[in-house]
């Protein structure tokens, strides 16, 4: 049986120009204290939490949520390009749908790398050169 799932708190930070905000996990600490306080509940309501980022750390979404407290629950790391915040979201979602938790945390946030269109541009040479097999080392 599908569980009914309520938006109980949101959360935000402002939104900077790079190099202009806090590091990820303090923006990230912030939108979540932020939710939790609009929800209000503490973090020992919740029972796991999905962070979807990009540019971090592989354990960005532990790096946050430790400024809370946050520990002893299962953190999920999730990264899918643009989408990756509503992809955590998503998960959230099923865990509660799903009967898994009663109550769980999506969290997102992304610190810009300082990503130039130079940048952009080589990336996406290589990943066509790649695609056609170019770049590939045939002499191994």
């Amino acid at each position: 049986m599908i569980q009914e799932v309520v938006i109980g708190g949101v959360g935000m930070v402002p939104f900077r120009k790079p190099g202009k905000s806090d590091s990820y996990d303090l923006m990230g600490a912030a939108a979540a204290r932020n939710a939790l306080r609009d929800a209000g509940i503490t973090y020992a309501a919740v029972e796991q939490a999905f962070v979807g980022y990009v540019y971090g750390d592989s354990c960005a979404g532990q790096a946050a949520l430790y400024h809370l407290d946050i520990n002893g629950i299962p953190i999920f790391n999730v990264n899918n390009n643009c989408a990756s915040g509503s992809s955590a979201f998503a998960l959230a979602t099923q865990a509660v749908e799903s009967g898994a938790v009663e109550c769980a945390l999506a969290l997102g946030f992304e610190q810009d790398a300082g990503v130039t269109e130079k940048t952009l541009a080589a990336i996406s040479a290589k990943a066509r050169r790649n695609r056609i097999g170019t770049d590939y080392r045939t002499d191994l």
